[in-house]
């Protein structure tokens, strides 16, 4: 609570002080804004003094309201470039050393703060729901009934799969503590689909017996002082995940499932003509079958033996949203997509249509002010799990995680653009449109010497199936090259080993690839060096690991045809592209809004 003081001169000889409460602070505390509740009565003064220990009595006179009133946010303030949205960070570092400062306005022609607006009850609901939805202690788990019935399920399985017994506290070893972890499921649109809590041994340790505390809210009554000796691994320890792995493995391969040589966590099963095909993401699993028995009875067997839950037709997976129609399948991002706006306060900024300026350089030290890298990597690390549906900021991204270790200022506002990019097209994802013809066809290119800092190279590539892309990469090369074609023969190396990968898993799910997978590559003298060893001089410096493209062409697996740069796809991987040709590779990938669906 404050006091203010209704004329300087009558306070001085010990004047009449109004109480009020704090709405703002103004300008470096040059004035503060307060309110009378009684009246609502708001003023801007100079004068007034804090009281720490007293606060309104709000009760006093309680004026019945039919809505809730939320202050309106700020208005963002106007950025630098294009578009709004300051973080914190930004906030900070503004006031550069030696920058001018503006002068503080006249109260005279100071402006009202806007006007505080009225929030629907649902709004603010959904507010404090996302605010509770997954607490961080057990303690505050416990006050709410779906996660204490959540904690019950949790227990129910653990006991049912017998992973422990009750057991005298032994005094040669050390007794683990656990811990309650809680997760809200969400659907694609954001709803809740469940609520999971996992108890998880704190003592990550691999040892032949192993005692653990017993949970809290779960605690054998008359059995205070006994521990639990695990009889299975739990959630935390180093064997846990090994354990789970065994497990599922043991039941694919006895359910006459054959496992991927190059792919883990790929299960194939076939009969006759028919064929099940399931991916596994530790406990979260997805599957596809040309035979709805099979899969019926699949299914069945899963949810009997792990007492897993079927949720229908593939929508949400890992943070992908799937829209499956006859014509094919969308995938996008677009939730995650606001999500991360709103982080970075960044939801109502302007938009670009690029998501870097071309031609600019970006190096380690570029004479800007450092920037708090935890926000920036943050950010970084934000949107490279965003580049699993949107290759269209893979090199922008690809670009600025390397700066991480020290920041800049050039180097965030660069990471901004991406935001505002994405805020022109968080609509945007990939479009798989139905087709017969799974020929793998890969691009290939390079950026020669494009890192200012060392003059190393960046290698991109793309590959697919006779429609958008489903594998990209960006990333800058391990040695310097000292030519363009030795850049892009290291490139085509990298796409070579990508597409050899990739024909072993298509082998595996029954789409053998019976003909040699045409690489394209817009460098004719790369394409040379593939097909003729003999030029020893200039091949003789260059890692024996690039030569395995040789092999793989000498194999008949890989055939490296030249295109023209007008057609090279992979060139968005490389390098900043103006937006005309931005655009139209893009498309050409199969990038778009969901209605407008890509060309390629």
């Amino acid at each position: 609570m404050l006091c203010t003081h209704s004329n300087r001169e009558k306070t001085q000889a010990g004047g009449e002080n109004r109480k009020r409460n704090l709405l703002r602070l103004q300008h470096a505390v040059k004035r503060i804004q307060n309110l009378q509740p009684k009246n609502e009565e708001k003023i801007i003064s100079r004068d007034v003094e804090f009281d720490e220990d007293a606060m309104w009595n709000w009760d006093e006179e309680k004026v019945e309201r039919q809505t809730v009133m939320i202050p309106k946010e700020t208005p963002p303030q106007q950025e630098e470039e294009e578009g709004t949205g300051q973080t914190d960070m930004e906030r900070r570092n503004q006031q550069a050393p030696g920058s001018p400062r503006r002068p503080p306005q006249s109260e005279e022609t100071e402006e009202e703060t806007p006007p505080r607006r009225t929030k629907l009850l649902s709004d603010i609901y959904e507010t404090c729901n996302f605010v509770m939805m997954e607490p961080e202690s057990f303690e505050a788990a416990a006050k709410h009934e779906v996660w204490v019935q959540a904690m019950k399920e949790e227990i129910k399985m653990i006991e049912k799969n017998d992973t422990w017994e009750l057991a005298e506290r032994p005094k040669d070893k050390e007794v683990i503590g656990v811990k309650w972890i809680y997760k809200t499921k969400l659907n694609a649109d954001g709803s809740i689909q469940k609520h999971k809590a996992r108890l998880v041994a704190k003592g990550y340790s691999q040892l032949p017996e192993i005692y653990v505390e017993q949970p809290q809210g779960f605690v054998a009554k008359g059995c205070e002082e006994k521990v639990l000796r695990l009889k299975k691994a739990l959630y935390g320890l180093k064997q846990a995940p090994r354990a789970w792995y065994s497990r599922i493995d043991n039941y694919f391969m006895n359910q006459g499932f054959r496992r991927s040589l190059s792919e883990p966590t790929l299960y194939v099963k076939r009969q006759g003509n028919d064929t099940l095909i399931v991916s596994l993401y530790v406990d979260d699993l997805i599957y596809t079958g040309n035979n709805e028995k099979m899969i019926h009875d699949f299914k069945e067997d899963m949810m009997k033996t792990f007492e897993m839950s079927d949720l229908g037709l593939m929508h949400f997976f890992l943070g992908i949203e799937i829209n499956q129609e006859k014509e094919g399948i969308f995938i996008c991002q677009k939730k995650y997509t606001e999500t991360l706006l709103k982080k970075f306060k960044m939801e109502s900024c302007k938009t670009v249509t690029t998501p870097l300026v071309t031609g600019e350089k970006y190096k380690k030290e570029d004479g800007s002010e450092k920037v708090d890298g935890s926000i920036y990597r943050s950010l970084i690390g934000s949107l490279l799990y965003l580049t699993a549906t949107r290759p269209d900021i893979m090199f922008a991204t690809s670009l600025l995680s390397r700066f991480m270790q020290s920041p800049s200022q050039v180097h965030y506002g660069a990471a901004k653009r991406i935001l505002r990019y994405l805020q022109g097209t968080k609509d945007f994802g990939i479009w798989y449109k139905s087709t017969n013809d799974a020929k793998l066809v890969g691009y290939t290119d390079s950026d020669w010497a494009g890192s200012a800092d060392d003059m190393k190279s960046t290698s991109g590539y793309t590959f697919s199936l006779g429609s958008g892309i489903f594998s990209w990469a960006s990333k800058k090369q391990a040695t310097v090259a000292q030519s363009s074609a030795e850049a892009e023969y290291i490139a085509a190396a990298a796409a070579s080993n990508q597409a050899t990968w990739l024909r072993r898993i298509l082998e595996d799910m029954g789409e053998k690839q019976e003909e040699p997978t045409t690489i394209y590559c817009d460098n004719k003298s790369a394409i040379a060096i593939t097909k003729n060893p003999v030029q020893h001089n200039r091949t003789k410096h260059i890692d024996i690991k690039y030569h395995a493209l040789r092999e793989a062409t000498t194999r008949g697996e890989i055939e490296l045809k030249y295109c023209s740069t007008e057609e090279q796809l992979a060139d968005m991987f490389t390098k900043a592209l103006p937006r005309d040709k931005f655009e139209e590779l893009r498309m050409k990938i199969g990038v778009s809004h969901k209605h407008i669906k890509g060309e390629y």
